[in-house]
């Protein structure tokens, strides 16, 4: 609170100290669900898990071991760069944007082994990218 000289009060708002808020908060949730969701796909495709199967004839042939190694990591970049966005860094921001578009390319080239899920995660990471171009900056 701030008194004025005629003993009005407003309220000031702490812009470099204060937690996120708004549309930082509905990414940094965002990208804490997707990284466990990355995390949860990863480790079931190491385990070689019977949920995913590889069409055949694709455009492109990946290894599914390799591409569970490669969404276990990048699922625990995510949600740790999610969990520090609540704190309001810039730094956050940036990261997050550039993970989540990681993250797309990443479920574009997933969409073979499980569609439907892979689809879900590029929607997750067009609306983190939206979030956090959206969300007002502090100065």
């Amino acid at each position: 609170m701030t008194t004025h000289a005629g003993g009005a009060s407003t309220a000031t708002r702490d812009s470099g100290h204060g937690l996120a808020s708004g549309w930082t908060v509905f990414a940094a949730v965002l990208m804490v669900f997707g990284g466990l969701m990355a995390i949860f796909q990863g480790i079931s495709a190491i385990a070689k898990d019977d949920v995913f199967v590889a069409t055949r004839n694709y455009a492109f042939q990946l290894n599914l071991t390799g591409w569970g190694w490669i969404h276990l990591i990048l699922g625990i970049v995510i949600m740790l760069a999610g969990i520090a966005l609540f704190k309001g860094a810039m730094w956050a921001r940036v990261v997050g944007v550039l993970l989540a578009g990681l993250g797309m390319i990443a479920n574009f080239m997933w969409l073979p082994y499980y569609p439907l899920w892979a689809l879900v995660l590029i929607a997750v990471d067009v609306f983190v990218i939206w979030a956090l171009c959206a969300a007002p900056r502090h100065t």
